[in-house]
C-alpha cells in the first residue's frame, strides 16, 4: 500500500466555516494532512493511491466532547454500579467501531472507570477506535450528582471529595491515574435520584482548588453544571467547559464570553430520555426531570448562541438503549433544528470547536495542512441537510490519522464507496 492517499474530486467541507471547496483534493501523507485545495493544483506523485470521490463529501471527522464510554446495560446507575467491571469493559470495546462508522474519529469520556483503559488499548494498537481523552473518575461531593444515592458509600465508582483540601487530593489521584482532564459536578442532575438541577454543589473555593491542580499539570477542569449558581461558581473558579449548562442566565452568559469557555448542550441524551426513557428503563425520578427542563434548556441554549458562546457537540451517550453510540450525529440535527444554528455551524460545533474544547485544536477539528488527517467521506451534503450525517450508510469512509475504515474495521486498500 502507498504511504500516500489522494482523495479527489469530492465536495470539500474543511470545518472553518467557510466556502466550500468543489472539485476538492485531500492529499494524506501517513497520519497527517500533506495538502488541500482544488484537486488540479495539488502535485500527487506517482506511486499514491487515487480515491475518485466525485459526488461525495469530504470533511473533518465528527467529535463528540461528551460521551460515557462505561458499557452499562441501562440508565439506570444504581445497577450500573453493581456489576462488575470487567462485563462493562467488555460491552464499552464493543461501542468502539460503532462510533467509527458512525463517523466519530474523536470523543472525551467524562466519566468512567474503563475508559481509561480503553484509551491506552487504543494508543497501543490492540484495539481499533476513535481518540479518546478522558477524565476517570467523576468529582463531587458527598451525596452529589456523582454519589450513588441508593448505595452504601463503597459502591460509588466515582470519587466523593469535600473541602478545599480534600478536593485538591481527589484531583491529583485521577491525575496519578492518567486523566486527561478532570470533570466536577458543581449542580445537581437529572438522573442523580435526590438531588436537583437547580442546586448548586462544591463551593467556589473547592472548584478552584481542582481547577488549580488540573493548570498546574496543563490540563483543565470540565464541570457538570445545570444549575443557575452552579454554572456561575464553576465559572467564577476557572472551569473551561460547562456540560448541560440547562439554567444559565445573563450572568453566567457574560462569565462564559469573559472566560471563553466552552458550552456542550449534550440536547442529545434529554430528547431521547423524554421520547424514549420510560421504554428503556429510565427511572421515573429521572424522567420526570428531564421533561421539565427540556423546553428550559432549549430556550436558555439558544441565548446562548444568540450572544456568541462556543458551543461544542457533545450527545452525554453512554452505549445503551436508548442512549447507544452510532447515533451522535442526533446533538447537530437538535443544534439546529431547535436551537437555530446552521448546519454549518453545527459541523463546525462537532469537528472544530469541539476539537478545541477537548484540547485537541492544534491536530484535528479542521481538514488543514500539518493536521491529522481525522477526516470522513459522506454521501450526501451536510452543510445543506444535517441530518445525512445521522445515517450511517451515509458515511462511506472514515480515516483516523490516516488509517481507513469501512464499515468501522480497519482497511489497507481502496473500498468501493457503496
Amino acid at each position: 500500500m502507498a504511504n500516500q492517499i489522494f482523495l479527489k474530486g469530492g465536495l470539500l467541507i474543511d470545518g472553518n466555516g467557510g466556502r466550500v471547496i468543489e472539485n476538492a483534493g485531500v492529499l494524506i501523507d501517513g497520519e497527517k494532512i500533506a495538502a488541500v485545495g482544488p484537486a488540479d493544483t495539488i502535485p500527487v506523485p506517482d506511486d499514491e493511491e487515487v480515491v475518485d470521490l466525485d459526488g461525495k463529501v469530504i470533511m473533518p471527522g465528527l467529535i463528540d466532547a461528551h460521551v460515557h464510554l462505561v458499557g452499562v446495560k441501562n440508565l439506570n446507575l444504581m445497577m450500573a454500579a453493581l456489576e462488575p467491571t470487567e462485563v462493562q469493559m467488555g460491552r464499552a470495546l464493543k461501542d468502539l467501531p460503532k462510533l467509527i462508522d458512525a463517523g466519530v474519529t474523536a470523543v472525551r469520556d467524562v466519566g468512567s472507570q474503563v475508559a481509561l483503559h480503553i484509551r491506552n488499548l487504543i494508543k497501543d494498537g490492540v484495539y481499533e477506535g476513535p481518540r479518546v481523552k478522558t477524565s476517570y473518575k467523576i468529582l463531587g461531593q458527598t451525596g452529589g450528582h456523582g454519589d450513588i444515592h441508593m448505595l452504601p458509600p463503597e459502591f460509588n465508582t466515582n470519587r466523593t471529595c469535600d473541602g478545599v483540601d480534600d478536593c485538591r487530593k481527589a484531583a491529583r489521584e485521577q491525575f496519578r491515574a492518567g486523566a486527561d482532564f478532570i470533570k466536577i459536578c458543581s449542580s445537581g442532575g437529572v438522573l442523580s435520584e435526590k438531588d436537583d438541577p437547580r442546586s448548586p454543589q462544591l463551593t467556589v473555593e473547592e472548584i478552584a482548588a481542582i481547577v488549580y491542580e488540573a493548570e498546574a499539570v496543563g490540563s483543565y477542569v470540565a464541570s457538570h453544571a445545570q444549575s443557575t449558581q452552579g454554572i456561575i461558581n464553576a465559572l467564577k473558579a476557572g472551569v473551561k467547559t460547562i456540560e448541560h449548562g440547562i439554567l444559565i442566565d445573563e450572568e453566567g452568559i457574560e462569565l462564559m464570553l469573559q472566560n471563553d469557555a466552552y458550552l456542550v448542550p449534550t440536547l442529545a441524551i434529554v430528547k431521547r430520555i423524554v421520547e424514549e426513557g420510560a421504554e428503556y428503563g429510565v427511572p421515573e425520578f429521572g424522567l420526570k426531570k428531564a421533561k421539565t427542563y427540556y423546553d428550559l434548556h432549549i430556550q436558555n441554549m439558544k441565548k446562548a448562541y444568540a450572544a456568541g458562546v462556543k458551543i461544542a457537540a457533545g450527545t452525554d451517550f453512554a452505549g445503551c438503549d436508548p442512549v447507544d453510540h452510532g447515533g451522535n450525529a442526533l446533538e447537530l440535527e437538535l443544534l439546529v433544528n431547535e436551537v437555530g444554528l446552521t448546519p454549518m455551524e453545527a459541523i463546525v460545533s462537532g469537528t472544530k470547536i469541539s476539537a478545541e474544547a477537548i484540547g485537541l485544536g492544534e491536530e484535528v477539528g479542521t481538514i488543514e495542512t500539518g493536521k491529522l488527517a481525522d477526516l470522513i467521506v459522506v454521501d450526501g451534503n451536510p452543510a445543506q441537510d444535517i441530518s445525512v450525517l445521522l445515517d450511517t450508510n451515509n458515511i462511506k469512509q472514515v480515516y483516523v490519522g490516516g488509517k481507513r475504515y469501512k464499515n468501522g474495521v480497519a482497511v489497507k486498500k481502496e473500498v468501493e464507496l457503496v
